[in-house]
Formats: C-alpha cells, structure tokens, sequence
C-alpha cells in the first residue's frame, strides 16, 4: 500500500470529497480516508435521506388534497417500508456517483479510520486503522503528507438531561432506522432537523408536538418566516411549543402503547409531552472522537477546531473545514471550504465569497434566505429599503394553491446594492441562488430587473420584490401614501 501523498484527507463527506476532486484536478496526489459510506452525513444519514423522505411525504399529502384540483382519489394509502426503500435507492445513487468521482480523477479512497498523529522530519502523519475483509485481521499503516485537511463533520448532539439514554430517545440515524412510521413524536428542538421531520411525519398521519427552548421556531430566520411556518404546521396538526425548557424523559405508558414521556417547563409551569418516540433535534457537535493522538492536537476553539480565515489550523499543514471548525453546519459550506483549501495550497485565485452561504429549510413551503435582514440591518445601523411580494399574487403559486409564502429584499437605501434576500414559497431553495450570486458581484436592484423572467413563474416573484423596494411593483398594491 503507498503511504506518502500530496494530500491526505480525512473525512470523505461534502466537505473532503469536493477537496479531494479539486486537488486531484489541480495535480495534486491525494487520498481519502472514510471510516463509513463516502458522502459523509449529508448523503448517508443526513441532506439527502431527509429530504427524499420529505418529498415522499409531500406526494401523498399532495394525492390526498387532490380534490382542490379536480382530482378525487380513492383508498390513497402509503407504504412505509417502499417509501425507505426510495429513500435507500436515492441515496446508494448519489452515493456510487461520488465513489465513481473520485477513482475517475484518480483519488486514493482508503476505508478505515484516520487519527493524525504527531508531524515527523517535516511531514504531517496520519495512523490509518484499516478495516478488515471478513476471515482477514485489522492493520494499521501510517500515511505522510505535507498536507492534511480534517473534514469529519459532525454527529447528533446529546442533551444532557436524564432519560436521553431511553430505547425510544432517538437521534436522526435513529429515526431513519425504525420500519415505521411513529403513532406519535416528539420532538426536541425547532430548528431545521426538528421542523423538516415535523413536516415529514405530520404529513404520514403522526402526531407531533415540537418543543423549542426559544422563543420561537426557526429563530435564525426572518421573524415573519417563523411566524408563518408556525401556522402552517399547527393548520396540519402539529402541536408547537416555544420557551420550552426540556427537564428529563422517562418511560411511560401513552395512549400508543409503551412511549416516553418528556418533561418541560413553559411560562414557569411543569408540562408534559408524550409519544411512541421521542426525537433529540438539538444541534450538532463536531465529530472528533479519536481523530488526535495524544499530543497531536491542534489549537481548540471550545469543541471545535480553532481555524483561521483560510482554515488553517495551528499545526502547519494541517487544515480543518465543515461542521468540526463551528460557524454555519451545511453540506454547502463544508464543500464551499474544501475548494478554498485546495485554491490556497495552490495558489489559485479564491473563486466565492464565503461570506454569503445562503440557508435553506425543505417544509412545504420552503424556506430559503441569504445575508442580512431588515431587521439586522437596523440593528447594525445600515440604512436600508425593503421589497415585498406576497406569493399569493403569484400566477404560478395560484396554479399550484401553495399555501401563505413572499419573497424580501433588503437594499442599501444609498445605492440599491442587495443586502439580503428572505423567501418562503414553493422553489424557494432553488431560488435564492440568484440573489447570492447577485450580491456576490455587487448587483444592484436595476441590474437584477434588466433580465426578463418567464411568465408563469415562481421566479416572477423576485421581480416583484426588487420592483417594490421602490414602490414600482406593477402587481402590489400601491402604498398608502402618508
């Protein structure tokens, strides 16, 4: 087996194998060590199941509303164990595509577990254990390279409160693994895993309740998108509850049969939850275990590894990208630090601005958003002019009867320039793109008017936004003059 390369990797999920493609394009020799399925998270446990899982769901809830389009339909029923076994095939496609990717430009993809260990004679060395063919003993071999990147992303945080350890607490990996979709769910925490699942499972016939320590749900995004969300789901069952400090889960008898019961307090008064399940959706932590020798590790910050703007960490060579560094946690960030590494060890000139990584929820509506709010821009003392559309107006939206949703714009009131950009409508993720590229350039709201947009579109939308942060949307209502 050859152990010296240009580059070796740890990690081959969104952030590793995007490097790795890179350098191996720009020349340079690198290997991949992956101690799971290549595509990390994002295409094993994570994006890629959770969204195909929502798209199953919104296709029966969609086949069950038929009526309002003319469509009656009878005994519309679903199979829970056909719904994984799509999610199962999507995935294993995206999966194989990556593998193929990366033997196609020629990277080493090595299965087992990497932990670095301490540089020598001027190389950064990683211990690989190798994982064993059946019949056969597991081996270790030590890989040199003057370059070294830690891309393991992260796993599932663990609330520390008693009971977390219950069979029916679940993490995500947990939930994906049941044959079957719950009576009833908890879930805890209403950020973007916690409300994705809620629209998932809500929409098979489970009945679930969200518990939020914050004051509302999505409490990152534009206050209006929490709201609105938060009617969408209880207008569908689903119960929501915000300043809601979780104390501990226990065992319980429920109406489902045997379920866990999780305590909380909400305006200072004790309240309980029950279901089948219980689902911790509290975050993430960087997933580190193991992955330093004893006194081979780099700088910390707090749980995360301490980088600088160009991800280097305090070992010379050794860089870290994605979820294990903290900041924002998505698959297209992890992949947007990968190629800035690779740009930096070779001296190419740095291609996007890492500053605008665009958020994006999968509900029904979606939910989409990128730089900074009204709301922030104000606090920051930025004087700025808004833009609204209501997608109701929206021919497109009206054809397809998707639910309450709008499209923001925020500009700098001195020179038009896009400042931010807030949707949440059908296609939204599909959107928001433009607006990134838009403020990654400098656009301003006349050069995104100077193209036309097809009519019906989802897309007209954002014309109507950019025209009223003017007041010269042709399809809004004029402003009441004061």
């Amino acid at each position: 087996m050859k152990t010296n390369y240009d580059l070796i990797i740890i990690g081959a999920g969104p952030g590793g194998y995007v490097a790795a493609i890179k350098a191996a394009k720009a020349g340079l020799d690198t290997a991949v060590i992956e101690s799971r399925r290549a595509g990390g998270t994002c295409l094993n446990r994570g994006c890629i199941p959770a969204k195909a899982m929502i798209h199953a769901a919104e296709v029966y809830r969609q086949s069950l509303e038929g009526a309002a389009f003319g469509i009656h339909t009878q005994g519309v029923a679903f199979d829970y164990g056909e719904i994984l076994s799509y999610k199962q095939e999507t995935m294993e496609t995206l999966v194989q595509g990556v593998e193929q990717l990366l033997k196609g430009n020629g990277v080493t993809l090595i299965n087992g577990f990497g932990q670095l260990i301490s540089p020598e004679k001027g190389e950064n060395r990683v211990n690989v254990s190798l994982f064993a063919n059946e019949g056969e003993n597991p081996s270790e071999t030590i890989l040199t390279a003057q370059n070294v990147i830690l891309a393991t992303g992260s796993k599932p945080a663990v609330l520390p409160v008693p009971g977390m350890d219950l069979p029916q607490v679940l993490d995500s990996d947990g939930l994906f693994a049941l044959d079957r979709a719950p009576k009833s769910l908890v879930i805890i925490g209403g950020g973007v895993i916690g409300v994705e699942f809620a629209t998932v499972f809500s929409a098979l016939g489970t009945r679930v309740t969200i518990l939020e320590a914050l004051p509302k749900i999505l409490d990152n995004f534009d206050k209006e998108i929490s709201q609105n969300l938060k009617m969408i789901l209880k207008k569908r069952g689903v119960d929501i509850h915000t300043g809601a400090m979780v104390q501990s889960a226990e065992a319980a008898r429920t109406e489902d049969g045997e379920g866990v019961r999780c305590l909380y307090t909400e305006k200072d008064k004790e309240q309980a939850a029950e279901g089948e399940f219980l689902l911790c959706a509290a975050g993430r932590t960087p997933n580190l275990d193991g992955l330093f020798a004893e006194g081979a590790a780099p700088e910390m910050n707090g749980r995360f590894i301490a980088v600088d703007e160009e991800f280097r960490t305090s070992i010379p060579g050794v860089w870290a990208i994605g979820d294990a560094t903290g900041g924002i946690q998505l698959a297209h960030a992890a992949s947007a630090h990968g190629i800035r590494v690779i740009e930096t060890i070779t001296g190419e000139e740095q291609a996007q601005d890492l500053s605008l990584i665009p958020g994006c929820v999968y509900t029904d509506p979606e939910i989409a958003s990128v730089g900074i709010t009204e709301g922030t821009a104000k606090e920051q003392g930025i004087d700025v002019l808004a833009g609204k559309h209501i997608m109701s107006a929206n021919g497109k939206s009206l054809i397809t009867r998707e639910e309450r949703g709008f499209i923001k714009v925020v500009a700098d009131a001195s020179d038009l320039r896009i400042l931010g950009a807030q949707m949440m409508c059908a296609r939204a993720t599909d959107m928001i793109g433009e607006f990134t590229t838009a403020m990654a350039n400098g656009l301003t709201v006349p050069d995104l008017l100077r193209g036309v947009r097809a009519h019906p579109t989802y897309n007209e939308g954002i014309a109507e936004a950019l025209e009223d942060v003017t007041g010269e949307s042709l399809h809004t209502m004029p402003r009441r003059k004061r």
